[in-house]
């Protein structure tokens, strides 16, 4: 087995005002991406998720089996599908997480 890889999702929407103009279905589709990063969260697939309080951008940290894995997790998510905001998927390195033993 091989040791487990980290990716990076990274989310910009496409206004500035997106947190405060979102259409119904845009919140719909955002409830649709939480639902989905709660289950990946669950399995142990996201390790860190979160976004800016103003808006300007939303991350993912994955720590999957594969870059298949973390390509599949990414183009699967309701936020990418729907184009709610510019994308992107990169390998990433946690270098440093607050934690007993974490380093």
């Amino acid at each position: 087995m091989t040791a487990p890889l980290e990716y990076i999702a990274i989310m910009r929407p496409r206004r500035p005002d997106f947190l405060t103009t979102m259409t119904p279905e845009e919140k719909e589709t955002m409830q649709k991406h939480l639902a989905y990063a709660d289950l990946l969260f669950a399995e142990g697939k996201i390790i860190l998720g979160g976004a800016a309080l103003d808006g300007a951008i939303g991350i993912l940290v994955l720590r999957v089996e594969s870059a298949d894995e973390a390509r599949y997790i990414y183009e699967h998510d309701p936020a990418v599908i729907a184009g709610i905001g510019d994308t992107e998927l990169h390998p990433f390195r946690v270098g440093l997480l607050a934690g007993p033993g974490v380093r």
